[in-house]
């Protein structure tokens, strides 16, 4: 089965050090980003997104915006990834 089993994306959350941490505005509304969604494509390649709540407060939307060219976000970005492919091989299953 595994040769025909085909997986489109794996995808882990991060949490974004609070020194790496940046603000965003959309629809006139200022987010704090805290959370990125790194998915690891078919092609090998990473993609990345970066989430949020409001600064002032509330739910907000589900918004998603795009992530700096920053070195070290890039190396965060990185490290999940390798860390995530590490907890992945390791599974034990279903529990």
């Amino acid at each position: 089965m595994s040769g025909d089993l085909e997986v489109s994306a794996a995808a882990v959350n991060v949490t974004i050090p609070e020194a790496l941490r940046w603000t965003d505005t959309r629809r006139g509304q200022e987010f704090q980003l805290t959370t990125l969604n790194v998915r690891l494509l078919p092609d090998g390649h990473l993609a990345v997104k970066a989430y949020g709540r409001p600064v002032g407060g509330g739910r907000g939307a589900y918004v998603s915006f795009p992530v700096p060219d920053e070195p070290a976000l890039a190396t965060l970005v990185a490290e999940a990834a390798t860390r995530a492919g590490e907890l992945w091989a390791g599974h034990r299953g279903l529990g």
